[in-house]
């Protein structure tokens, strides 16, 4: 027979996840009443707690985990985890914490690195990043009861905390620029398409469609890596009526972009305007400069860190932190259309 789970319980109770947990730990947050009943129905199932759990009850590792399940190939080109790092280790080091950093294949494989640290009280919580739709790793952190926060949201991932952007709102404010230039043909070079955050960005263009009289938009979903980036533009530029502006999800892509532009004989932004959704130097350094939706993503690290390390020390905490949203930096790459090719 399968050990129960918090799961088990909180579907006999009729209560969330984390209301057990609360109620297992000795954690506030859940009625006397509730409480009693969990831990009554939690006895009659013969539940008993994981290790891990009784680890984290006792001394602190002093290190918090960071698990990535992308290809190590992407992210060693990609400034934006660079800087995430930055920022998040600054923060841990001046409370003397380590961060552990694991690049694994799929979540399945992250899933089992969080079992494996946690058992081994090798860390005090999780950092999450590029959540997915149905994404399997919130419920696996609570039935470990280890606190966690996520890097991305909007939304709710059950007793987790999160530190997020509006990556709608970013969207609609490139499309609402380019729409002003004159832009009617707008195409999107895409991230992972199961990640949350590549799913809104997708939307926010498609609804924009007839708020500003777009008469052709696309996206194309890669998996963040210079190569897919250059094919997709490659393939967007080869259209009979290709797109005068096009969206990319990281600087990486959007450098790709410009180097398959100039090796088709295509100007810009004198016959296609480009943005990045990311403002690394690298968009800075480039002829022409990249226009880019900036913001301080080291900032944004400690920010994670600084919510980690609230959790870790009351883990009964629950944050749900909106930051400022990237701002639109206008740069040498985007133009008004060439007359004539605007629709």
């Amino acid at each position: 027979m399968a050990r129960p789970t918090i799961a088990d319980i909180a579907r006999r109770v009729g209560v969330s996840k984390g209301a057990v947990s609360f109620a297992l730990n000795g954690r506030p947050g859940v009625s006397e009443t509730t409480r009693a009943r969990i831990l009554q129905v939690a006895d009659e199932m013969n539940w008993r707690p994981h290790s891990a759990a009784r680890a984290l009850g006792g001394a602190r590792a002093g290190a918090v985990g960071l698990v990535i399940a992308r290809p190590a190939s992407t992210l060693g080109v990609e400034p934006f985890f660079a800087q995430l790092l930055s920022g998040l280790q600054a923060r841990l080091s001046a409370e003397s914490m380590a961060m552990h950093l694991l690049v694994v294949e799929d979540s399945a494989a992250e899933i089992e690195t969080y079992r494996e640290w946690t058992s081994a009280h090798r860390v005090d919580g999780f950092v999450l990043v590029d959540p997915t739709v149905r994404d399997p790793r919130f419920e696996a952190l609570e039935e470990l009861g280890v606190p966690a926060v996520v890097l991305g949201g909007p939304g709710r991932f059950g007793a987790l905390s999160s530190v997020w952007a509006d990556d709608r709102e970013a969207m609609l404010s490139v499309v609402d620029y380019l729409a002003a230039l004159g832009h009617r043909r707008v195409a999107h070079v895409a991230g992972l398409p199961g990640l949350r955050h590549t799913q809104r960005r997708i939307r926010a263009l498609r609804d924009s469609v007839r708020r500003l009289g777009l008469v052709d938009t696309v996206s194309l979903p890669t998996d963040f890596s210079d190569a897919e980036g250059a094919a997709a533009t490659r393939a967007l530029l080869s259209r009979p009526r290709r797109p005068t502006a096009i969206v990319y999800d990281s600087d990486v892509m959007a450098l790709a972009g410009l180097g398959v532009a100039g090796e088709m004989g295509v100007r810009v932004p004198g016959e296609v305007s480009i943005l990045s959704f990311d403002d690394s130097v690298l968009t800075r350094v480039t002829h022409p400069s990249i226009t880019s939706l900036s913001r301080d993503t080291i900032a944004l690290g400690g920010q994670v860190a600084e919510v980690l390390l609230q959790v870790i020390a009351d883990p009964a905490l629950r944050r749900d932190v909106k930051t400022a949203t990237p701002r639109l930096v206008v740069r040498e790459s985007t133009a008004p259309p060439a007359l004539g090719r605007a629709d």
